[in-house]
This record gives structure tokens, sequence and C-alpha cells, in this order.
């Protein structure tokens, strides 16, 4: 044998230390990246502790003093970790601008540079790092070495890990690529938190958003609770401090929601409201539809009424976003937080979406696009958790597959811990099934396939998930607890391994190695296998997490069309307040594609039926209504307020609707298999039904269902905002009626005090004009009387022919002339005595009266009257009075002088026609009647006279106008009947007349007259 010289032993002694010294390094780097591999799995959502731990492992690893690891947030430094002395100490006597990124500082340069910078000798720098602010203090704690390493996202520097340390050794090549693996494993615990928590953040939002949709369905006609459910959403998602909802009512500012603080705060918030707008300065910011934000409530620009209730509330900063309804401002949403400092964008937007589902019953969202750019974010997320499984390439060239990578592992696991057999189970529920194995026996795989394993100490998987730890078991044989016995019969199976696959502290399935034969697995194996148990958990977390993702872009892609959908209906809603069947006419039609359905029909409430009121699909509706009853499937939705659904009308199942099952027979072949049918609800009330249905047995989905009953919400608030509108106009009509029932009274009392004053007047004028008329008359009776006497002289005195003839002539001329005098003075003491008459003072009591006793009295009078100062006079007296005239407020006395001045020219109307006729043929009559009209009352006075010409018809009402004989007609009969009818009660005159045969006039009175005496 060859004996080695002493010089050759020492080489290999060297050499063998090398070696284990190297060794000892590659256990060291392993175990440090199955560390922090195990804190990404175990904490998806929290980057900060992943730097954490990868901060501490890289000080641990490279024997550092300080590390430290700054992450990008713009331009500026967001999240920093700082481990170690030195690192704290640059970071307390460093200012923020010394460290800029781009700017002359380590952290700085390698992001804006994206790149590696390695300082190997702190005492000897470049010219170019001299003016550093780091270096200088991190020599001053002892640090001899630094390296800067770029944290990389698809290409781009996102931040920095710093290594000091405080030996004069530079990194070598492969501890600088062994930090570069760190900083990506640090790139990866962010992006898996950005991840996780975008999508839970997503996922809240939409949930929030969702409730308040369902609060506005189920609530048409008062928008309380939804600004409730705005307040309290925003408050929680924004993490705010309170958030209130804000309405504009005219010119005041009303609080309509906010969520409570304290009692004290929250009175001096209430007591604050209502107010006028014009002592809000908020509102004239906004009023534009811009969102508007106080980022400190203590600077100065910020209004004071504003500061001082931030100080009373306890806030720092403040968010408005107007409601704006057709560019108007109607309202405004608040959210305040504790701290000052800038809103996230995403929360502005978040706020701003609130403010969209406020004003969803008055104008159309842009949920179109909210859901497209929610849609676009999360193809990004995808994009990006696509771009994460790339660097995860390392553990499988399969990325989205997992069975490959559960295949590799267990091969590689088994080669390298030098096991014969391996295999990873996956937790199904309450058990666990084989994933994937290698080595062990065909008998034994299909023995698990057939048996998972349940959760006792019985199995290694078992224990292992019960202890969550790793379990190792020298003989499966001899071990007392172990009963798992095919192992060994099936696989002879006797040293055994295995790691639970823990995410977020959760068993999810194990990996366990075996040996078949009795040797214990090795310190390193033991860590090996974790380390792969670690890589197995982000496999699976990863391949989860694209299936989450996948599937969530699945159900936005048809929520996006169930929103557009809905969108357009609330388009057609908006533009259409007065109308239902627009809004109608739209959902079955939406309803019938979105569903797939092959008709779709909306059914409503009509007394004991539903009425068929909007159709879509080509079944035909041969029917108008059709009784409410269980017997069909409407009626059965209708009667429960459910949705009901028969996924096979033709089957047992349908035998429970034996109408709808008939009209299935007899829709022609193959006839209607699958119907859905949900109530239109309001207030716990059933209005109608929707109903979708189907020539094929495909039944409804879950989506569909919920859908449909969506689109059943949305009718329900198209019907009240209908019958809002229509109450609304019913009020406005009512409001209109009565300002002019008060225009009326008040026209009333002009007029009554118009009369009063030309009473007086006329009074006076009569009273002087009546004794020079009473004159006028006396003495042209006693002249014409002296003219006879006159004639008698001169008839006995002797003239001539001539002059006795000229003498007669001029007598007989006086006298006739004297006659006028004497008619038209007459007639002129006529007029005087009905001017007196028209200006008493009073129109006597203002009562309830019996109209037809009224009419009937007058008829009697007037007939009396008129056979007293003419006892030939005849006339027949017709009666047709209406037994429900029953009585009428107004003034007795009045009314009568109206009816006694009507049923008057009637007699006079027949008379005159009946001396026209000479007497023959001809039979006088003069009508009264009376009618109930409901809130008036009807009265005619008709005749048979000589009627009245068009000229004359048209003047008959003007004061003084009259086509009687001189002494016979004043002309003011009828201006006063107008006056009194018209002016004094409210009411109306007419007349209808044809010359030669008839005269009618019609009056009609208001059956309660708001006008009385003590108006």
């Amino acid at each position: 044998m060859t004996t080695l010289s002493p010089d050759m032993v020492a080489d290999l002694e060297r050499e063998n230390v090398r070696l284990q010294a190297e060794l000892r390094a590659a256990r060291d780097r392993q175990t440090a990246g199955a560390e922090i591999l195990r804190t990404i799995a175990s904490a998806p959502g929290d980057a900060e502790q992943s730097l954490q731990q990868i901060a501490e492992t890289t000080a641990r690893l490279f024997d550092a003093p300080s590390v430290t690891v700054l992450i990008a947030d713009g331009n500026e430094w967001g999240k920093t970790i700082r481990v170690g002395d030195g690192s704290k100490r640059i970071g307390a006597k460093v200012s923020a601008e010394q460290l800029r990124i781009g700017g002359p500082n380590l952290p700085g340069t390698v992001v804006s540079e994206n790149r590696q910078i390695h300082i190997p000798d702190l005492d000897n720098v470049d010219a170019a790092m001299a003016d550093w602010p780091g270096p200088p203090l991190a020599r001053a704690a002892g640090t001899r070495v630094i390296a800067g390493t770029p944290l990389r996202r698809e290409g781009r520097a996102i931040g920095a890990l710093i290594v000091f340390r405080d030996r004069p050794i530079p990194f070598t090549g492969e501890e600088l690529a062994l930090q570069q693996s760190f900083a990506d494993q640090a790139v990866i615990a962010i992006e898996n938190a950005r991840l996780f928590n975008e999508t839970k953040e997503t996922l809240e939002r939409q949930t929030a958003t969702a409730n308040i949709l369902k609060v506005i369905a189920s609530s048409p006609s008062d928008v309380q609770p939804v600004f409730e459910a705005i307040a309290a959403s925003a408050n929680r998602l924004i993490g705010g401090f309170s958030t209130a909802v804000l309405r504009f009512t005219g010119d005041e500012l009303h609080l309509a929601a906010f969520t409570p603080t304290n009692p004290t705060a929250d009175a001096a918030l209430k007591a604050s409201f209502p107010g006028p707008i014009s002592r809000f300065p908020p509102f004239m910011l906004v009023r534009d539809g811009k969102t508007v934000q106080f980022t400190d409530t203590e600077a100065e620009d910020v209004p004071n009424l504003n500061r001082e209730l931030a100080r009373l509330r306890g806030y720092r900063s403040m968010l408005f976003t107007p409601l704006m309804s057709n560019g108007t401002p109607i309202g405004m949403i608040s959210v305040t937080r504790k701290e000052p400092g800038k809103f996230a964008e995403q929360h502005i937007q978040l706020v701003r979406t609130f403010a969209d589902q406020a004003l969803i019953a008055i104008e159309n969202v842009r949920l179109f696009d909210e859901v497209q750019a929610k849609t676009n974010d999360l193809t990004e997320s995808l994009q990006q958790q696509t771009a994460v499984s790339d660097v995860l390439k390392t553990i499988s060239r399969s990325t989205f597959d997992l069975q490959p990578v559960l295949d590799t592992l267990v091969h590689t696991a088994a080669r390298l811990c030098d096991a014969e057999m391996a295999f990873i189970m996956r937790r199904e529920g309450a058990v666990y099934r084989a994933g994937a194995a290698v080595g062990y026996s065909s008998e034994y795989i299909d023995f698990l396939k057939n048996h998972p394993l349940t959760v006792d100490r019985g199995t290694l998987t078992g224990r292992a998930v019960l202890e969550r730890r790793t379990v190792h078991i020298l003989d499966t044989a001899t071990d007392p607890e172990y009963t798992l016995r095919e192992s060994t019969s099936l696989a002879r199976q006797h040293t055994a391994l295995c790691v639970p696959l823990l995410r977020e502290n959760e068993p999810i399935g194990t990996i366990v190695l075996a040996r078949q034969r009795v040797e214990p697995f090795t310190p390193k194996q033991i860590d090996l296998l974790t380390t792969f148990a670690d890589q197995a958990v982000i496999a699976i977390e990863n391949v989860r997490l694209f299936d989450q993702v996948r599937q969530r872009t699945d159900d936005l892609s048809e929520a996006l069309t169930y929103q557009t959908g809905s969108g357009n209906i609330l388009r057609v809603i908006a533009s259409s307040p007065t109308d239902v069947g627009p809004v109608l006419n739209a959902i079955v039609e939406s309803a019938c594609e979105l569903c797939e359905a092959y008709d779709a029909v909306v059914l409503l409430k009509d007394g004991d039926s539903l009425r068929f009121s909007a159709h879509h699909g080509p079944i035909g509706i041969n029917l108008e209504k059709w009784p409410i009853s269980r017997d069909w499937t409407a009626g059965r939705a209708f009667v429960d307020q459910r949705h009901i659904h028969v996924h096979d009308m033709l089957s047992s199942e349908g035998a429970e609707f034996p109408e709808s099952m008939e009209l299935s027979r007899h829709t022609g072949s193959p006839g209607i298999r699958t119907i859905l049918s949900v109530p239109l609800l309001r207030e716990n009330e059933s209005i109608g039904t929707i109903l979708l249905r189907r020539t094929e047995v495909q039944p409804f989905s879950d989506k569909q269902i919920a859908l449909l009953q969506t689109f059943a919400d949305q009718a329900v608030i198209a019907i009240g905002n209908v019958r809002l509108f229509d109450e609304v106009q019913a009020r406005t009509k009512e409001l209109a009626a009565s300002l002019d029932d008060l225009r009326t009274a008040q026209d009333r009392l002009v007029q009554t005090e118009k009369l009063a004053s030309l009473g007086q007047l006329t009074a006076g004028i009569a009273h002087e004009i009546k004794n020079p008329l009473n004159f006028v008359n006396n003495f042209a009776a006693l002249s014409a009387e002296l003219t006879d006497e006159l004639n008698d002289l001169l008839g006995s005195a002797s003239l001539t022919g001539k002059m006795r003839e000229e003498v007669d002539e001029l007598t007989r001329m006086l006298k006739d002339n004297l006659e006028r005098v004497v008619q038209h003075g007459k007639r002129a003491d006529s007029i005087v005595k009905n001017m007196l008459l028209h200006s008493r003072e009073g129109s006597g009591e203002h009562r309830p009266a019996d109209i037809n006793a009224l009419l009937d009295e007058s008829l009697n009078l007037a007939y009396h009257g008129a056979r007293a100062e003419k006892p030939q006079f005849n006339v027949t007296l017709q009666r047709d009075f209406d037994e429900m005239a029953g009585t009428i407020e107004l003034f007795p006395q009045e009314i009568t002088r109206v009816f006694l001045n009507l049923i008057a020219n009637g007699f006079y109307a027949v008379t005159k026609r009946m001396t026209e006729n000479g007497g023959s043929g001809f039979e006088p009559v003069v009508t009264a009647a009376t009618r109930n009209l409901g809130d008036t009352v009807e009265i005619r006075i008709r005749d048979n006279g000589t009627g009245i010409p068009p000229e004359v018809k048209e003047k008959m009402f003007n004061p003084f106008f009259t086509t009687k004989p001189a002494g016979e007609g004043t002309g003011l009969g009828l201006s006063m009947s107008h006056d009194i009818i018209v002016k004094q009660h409210g009411g109306r005159i007419d007349v209808e007349t044809e010359p030669g045969a008839f005269t009618e006039f019609r009056i009609v009175l208001p059956r309660t007259s708001r006008f009385s005496d003590k108006e």
C-alpha cells in the first residue's frame, strides 16, 4: 500500500474541512429557504410577516449584523423592515429625502437602476458612492461589506434587500445569487399577500354592494334602509370613523343616515340638521359633481363649521361625494377618519359606487363600467398570478396542473431521501385520499382508494394532522398506536416519515416517505421533506387560487351579462316613470334571454285573478286573466309568496299543478315541460308573478332563479314608481282644485264687495232720479189731460177751416208726444224700481235649502202673480223634480228672485207666441225640472214660447239690454240672475233656444258652497 505524504494528508484534510463547510452552508441555505417558504405558505395574506422572516433568515444565514428590506410605494419608500442596530441607526439618522428613490443612496440606486450593487470594502468605496449617506453610518456601526439586491416583479424593481457584513470578506458570487433568490422570495410573499388581500377586499365590496341592492329591491317606497346600509357598509369597508348620508331638500340640508360614535357627538351631529345649505360650505365644493376631501380638518382651508364638528366628533380627515341626479346635486355621502391623510383611490371609488346605488331608483347607475373595471382588475390579478407561477417553475414545469407537480414531488422526495415509497394524501372533507404515489404496490394503492384515511392516531396521516407536526415512526409494524396493518402486509412498509401540509395552520394533506427496511430518516432528510411539504402547499395553493380566480372570472362574466340586463331595465324604469308597460316588456325580454327560457310572462293581480300583463316568446297566450289558485304554478307562487320551480310538468312532480299540466298538454308537442314562477312582493304582499317556461326538461339554475328574483324586484320598483307618480299627480290635482276654490272664493268676496258698492251707488242714483222722474210722469199725464181740455175749449171757438185743421193737428201731435213721454217715463220708473230692488243691502241668510221646494214655491208665486195682473192669463205648469236633489247651501231669497225672473220671462214668451198665433192650436207650457249630479244640482226652466234670436242671445245677460216694448222690460233681470248664479253662488247658467220653438235655461249650482256669511 502506498503511503501518503504529509502534504497530501494535509491537503485532504483541508479539502475535507472545505467540503464539510460547504455542506453545512448548503444545509443552512436549504433550511433557510424552507423556513421562508413555510412562512409564505402559512400567512398568504400577511406580507410583513414573510418579509420579517426573510430579513431575519438572511441575517442568520450570512452572519450579517443588519439586514434591511425596503418596498417602493410609487416614488417613495413604503413598507420597511429593519433587522440589527446598523440598519436601525441608518433609519433613524438618514432622512426620507436622503433615501429617496433615484437619489444618491444605495437602495434608491438599486431600485432606479434595477441592478445588484456590491460594496466589497466600505473603507475603499467607489467615488460615485462617496456622497451616499448610508455607508458612513454603517461603517461607524462596524459594517465592512454591503450588498444591495433588487426585488423584481415582472422585470421591474419594486424594492431592495440590503445585507450588512461586519467582516472584511466580500460576498461571493454564490452568496449574491442566494441574496437574489431571497429577494425573489420576498416578491413572492408580497404578490401572494397582495392577491389574497385584493381578492378578499373585492369580495367584501361585492358582498356589500349586493346587500345594498337587496335592500333597494326589498324597500321600493322607503330609501331610509338603503341610506343606512350605505353608511354602514362604507364605514366598514373604508375603515372610517363615521359615515353620513345627507339629503338636499329645497334650501335645507337634512341628515338621512349616519354611523354612531358616542352619544354626545351623535347628539351634536343631529342638532346640526336640518339647516340651510348656504351655511354648509362643502355643498359649494361638490355641487358640480366632484368628490372633495379634507386631508386634515385642522388645515387653514377647512371651513370653521367642519373644523368644529370634526373636533367635537373626534376625526381628522373627511371625504365628500355628491349624489347627482340629472346634473343636479340632491345630497352627498360624507366619510371621516380619525387619522389625517389622503383617502385611497379605491376607497373614493367605493364611495362613488355607493352614491350611484343611492340614486338607483331615479337614475341609471353606472354598473356596467364598474363591473367592467372589476373584471379588468381580476383579469390583471389572474395575469399576475400566472407570472408568480412562472417563478415557481423550479417546483415543476406544469404551471397549473397539480398532478404533475405532486408526481414530481413524491418522485424527487423518495429519490433524495433514499426512500422506496412516497405518497401525498389530500384532504377531501373529513377524510384523506392518495393524490400521488411512487413505489407502493398496486394492491395497496387500490386499498387506499377504497379506504380513505380518517383522522386518528392509528395512521401516520391522522397523527400528523392531529398534532400538526412531523411524525417519524421507526417501524410501523411494532408501533403500539399504528393500526393500518395493510401498509405492512400489502406494501411491506416499516420506517415511515409524515409531514403535514398546512395552509394558515390548517391541514390540507400530508406527504409521506416510507422504507421497506427499518432505518430512521436523518434530520437532513426530515428537513428536506419539510421543504417539499412547503412546496407542495405552494403548488396546491397556486392551483387552488388559479381555479378560484378562473371560476370568479367566469362568475363575473356571467354577472356582467346579468348586470347589463339589469342596467337596461333600470334605464327603462328611469325613462318611464308614468307607464309600467315598457318596463314589464323589457323585463320579460331580458328574463327570456338571460335565463334561456322559451318564453316569459308577467302577471299582475286584478281582483281575484292574475292578468297577463306582459309576454315575450313564441308560446301563444289566448287568455286575458286566470283565477288565483294553488292549482297552477303562477297562482301557487302568488299565494305562497315563494318561487315555484317544476322540473318536468308532465311528470309526477307536475301533478301538484293540475291546471298547469292541462295547459301544458294542450300546448302541442312537446308541451311546456319546465316552469319557474317567482312572486312580485311589495311590503310582504303579493301583487303578481313573473313566469318562465321551457319546452324541454331543463331545470333552471340557482343563479337564474336569483336573477329572475332580481327582475321581479325591479318590476315591483317600477310598479311602485308608477303608483307613487299617480299619487303625486292626484295630490297635485287636489291642490290645484283647492287653489281654484280659493281663487273662486276670493272672486266671490270681491264680487260681493263690488255688488255692495254698486248697490249703494245705484240706490243713490235711483233716489236722485225718482223724484224728478215722478214730476215728469205726473206733469206729462196732466199735460195730456189739459190738451184734451184745450181741444174742448177750442171746439167752441170760431175758427176758419184751415186754422181748425192746424189747431187739431198741433194738439194731436202734442198729445202723442206727451203720451210717449208718459210711456218712456213709466219704463224709466220701472228701471229705477229694479235698481232699488237690486241695491238692497244684504242677500238674506246663507243656509241649506230644499231646491225642489224652492223651485215649486217660485212656480206658484209667479203663476198667481201673473193671474192677478191678467186674470185671463193661463199656462200649463209641468214639474219634473228629482227626489235625490235634496238640499244645497245658498241664499234662498236671491235664488228665488232668479227663478221668478226666469219663470216670468217664460210666461211672457208663451203669451207673446199665443198672441202671434191668434190663440188657435197652441197650448202654452212652462216646465221646471231638477237633477241630482252628485256634488252639484241641475235646474232647468223651459218654455215653448217665441224663442230667442241668435243676435239677442249673445247680449241677453248684458245689463239694461231688453227686447220688450217700453214699459215692459228693464234689461236688468237676466243680468242680475247671471250675477247671482255665477258670481254669488259659484254656479253656471246657460241657455238653449230655437226661435219660434222653445227657450230653456240650465242652472248648475254646487251642493256645498265655500262662500258663507262668515267669509
